[in-house]
């Protein structure tokens, strides 16, 4: 299956060499570049991208404000691509409204080639992706960046206490395999779990799951 990928970046000569790049890699098609957030939002509804590769920092509209239209489509529409994020910055402040916005990946500019085609392939597997080196600590600043939050048990309420423990250790940045040292069983058994969290909750990914248990108060920063 061709993964199909949309550039959206002000720079011309960072549009050509992401393209250059994933063009050459088996299973992935460029179908479009655009230069700031209005044109990457009309041409992800035209072309219907499976990934859009969206720069934060653009003229007109933002990549922040361009990931919230592209996660609320018109009534007319059922399209909601994986936005994969791209910043030149290892802590930028735009990255958290990412997350809100609906972002599945944050990808640092200057990964590697290698870096970048399994971000877009990991984004469009379905699973989320954030920078290796600012992971915890973006999970950290983005908690604080919020208002206060008071914990709430109504979302979570379908939730076995197993998968409870598995969110929150999600919720610190953890990987599968931290996870299922910590809690003594499977990584296998640690992917199912959080299969079934995200289906019960109605998420996307990962980093969706990291921002509910923020937002829930089941994660503080004072727990990560």
């Amino acid at each position: 299956m061709t993964i199909s990928v949309l550039i959206a970046d002000d720079q011309a000569m960072v549009r050509a060499g992401f393209a250059a790049v994933l063009a050459a890699q088996p299973g992935i098609e460029v179908v479009g570049q655009a230069a700031d957030g209005v044109e990457a939002v009309s041409l992800a509804h035209e072309l219907r991208p499976d990934v859009v590769l969206m720069d934060v920092r653009m003229p007109q509209q933002n990549g922040i404000e361009a990931t919230r239209a592209l996660q609320t489509p018109p009534r007319s529409s059922d399209y909601v691509p994986r936005v994969l994020m791209l910043t030149t910055f290892d802590i930028d402040e735009y990255v958290y409204d990412a997350l809100r916005a609906g972002a599945s990946g944050f990808l640092l500019k200057d990964a590697t080639p290698d870096e970048l085609v399994q971000a877009v392939r990991v984004v469009a597997g379905g699973d989320a992706l954030l920078a290796p080196s600012v992971t915890r600590r973006l999970i950290e600043d983005f908690a604080r960046s919020g208002p206060p939050r008071k914990p709430t048990g109504n979302r979570l309420a379908e939730l076995t206490e197993r998968e409870l423990e598995v969110l929150t250790l999600v919720g610190r940045g953890m990987s599968n395999s931290e996870i299922a040292a910590a809690l003594f069983i499977a990584e296998q058994t640690v992917k199912t779990h959080v299969s079934k969290i995200l289906q019960k909750l109605g998420l996307r990914d990962r980093v969706h799951a990291v921002v509910l248990a923020y937002d829930t108060g089941l994660v503080t920063p004072s727990a990560g």
